[in-house]
């Protein structure tokens, strides 16, 4: 599942120079979505790039075909002064409710905007989320409010976007049964939980993988061979690397450049990745040849316990280098695997070994190596079950 952020700013916050103090805030930590007024529409638009979606006013009509495009939100939403926040009657039967009416509509609305004050809304909510692409749900105490009933509930068929302060609060809705609300609306000023509740989001986004260790069979010089240094926009900590390897079924962990040598300064965003064949992980869950990699695409960063998180190449640098074959056997369900790649021989490229960070010109027959096993194949990067032979 892909967790989202949306930050309030709509007029409720206050004047447009609050709201557009929270909204640069938001832009700058990396929120998902906005949510404004439909006359701040163009407003956001100016700040940058993001998805936005928008309460219709009685002056703006956002989903007016005529509109500048400009002043068109992402997705439309309705409930703000009617019956879904609070400030009208409830009907006794919500088909007739006017939110509902405009959500059944063809190309009127997309979202729907409850605030949850009692069972009676949460039932609103469900009958909201049946009509709704996105069903916003908003309480002042997520303790007496029943989200997990409203998860259980609503099922697939809707985004549900849970309101919350914090972001302590946006990981117990993220968690919320084992499933966890699909996005949080955030209602904060403080830039500090703005970026809190990104953070929490991104780790949700993030895979936890499990390594192991395989047993180096092999360590032999080459010839020389074009090798790839990934150049990302991240600094790396001193634990992490990136997963490589000539059989995508076997990868192995690189540490990035981040010790100090005596032969060349450090390089904390650099991970020498090996010979242009070969695989590197990529956050999907996929791979690429390091020969396709460029500026601007996204791969895989993991530390030695596992977890991940993305970044940006900067550069891909190709040069021809000369390079080792390192060769390892991994115990697997089948029986022993042999797995291999081609790193190359300086010993700036390090490798986590069981004695810990080890140079590749420090290798031996017998070390462990750590890496990332999968028995699958791979076809253009993604799994598939399929009989493949690599050697």
């Amino acid at each position: 599942m892909t967790r989202q952020v949306w930050l309030k700013a709509d007029d409720t916050v206050g004047d447009w120079e609050t709201r557009k103090r929270r909204i640069t805030a938001g832009l700058e930590a990396g929120v998902d979505w906005v949510l404004v007024d439909g006359r701040d529409v163009g407003r956001v638009r100016n700040l940058g790039a993001v998805n936005v979606a928008a309460f219709d006013n009685d002056d703006v009509h956002v989903m007016d075909a005529e509109a500048d495009e400009d002043d068109e939100p992402d997705v439309a939403v309705v409930g703000k002064g009617g019956e879904g926040d609070g400030t009208m009657d409830m009907p006794g039967d919500f088909a007739g409710s006017a939110d509902l009416s405009v959500l059944r509509q063809a190309d009127s609305a997309d979202a729907g905007y409850v605030e949850i004050l009692d069972e009676r809304y949460e039932e609103f909510a469900e009958a909201v989320a049946e009509a709704a692409d996105y069903t916003i749900v908003v309480g002042e105490d997520w303790q007496i409010i029943p989200l997990e009933n409203l998860i259980a509930r609503i099922g697939e068929e809707t985004t549900l976007v849970a309101g919350v302060q914090t972001a302590a609060e946006a990981q117990t809705a993220y968690e919320t049964l084992e499933i966890g609300a699909d996005a949080v609306l955030l209602d904060t000023d403080d830039p500090d939980e703005i970026r809190g509740t990104v953070a929490v989001r991104d780790q949700q986004r993030r895979e936890q993988l499990e390594l192991r260790w395989a047993t180096v069979t092999g360590i032999e010089q080459t010839g020389s061979a074009d090798r790839v240094c990934i150049d990302t926009g991240s600094l790396l900590d001193h634990d992490e690397g990136m997963l490589v390897g000539s059989m995508s079924r076997g990868l192995f962990f690189v540490h990035a450049e981040t010790a100090e040598s005596p032969y060349v300064a450090s390089r904390p965003f650099r991970v020498n990745a090996g010979a242009v064949h070969a695989y590197v992980r990529t956050p999907d869950g996929g791979t690429k040849y390091l020969s396709e990699l460029e500026s601007g695409d996204e791969v895989q960063v993991v530390d030695t316990d596992g977890h991940t998180r993305e970044a940006i190449v900067g550069r891909a640098k190709i040069e021809q280098r000369p390079m080792f074959e390192v060769s390892a056997e991994i115990e697997t369900d089948e029986g022993t695997d042999r797995i291999g790649t081609l790193l190359q021989n300086a010993e700036t490229i390090k490798v986590a070994t069981g004695d810990g960070r080890t140079a590749v010109t420090d290798l031996a027959e017998g070390d462990e190596l750590l890496v990332y096993y999968e028995d699958t194949a791979r076809h253009f990067g993604e799994a598939v079950e399929e009989s493949i032979i690599e050697k």
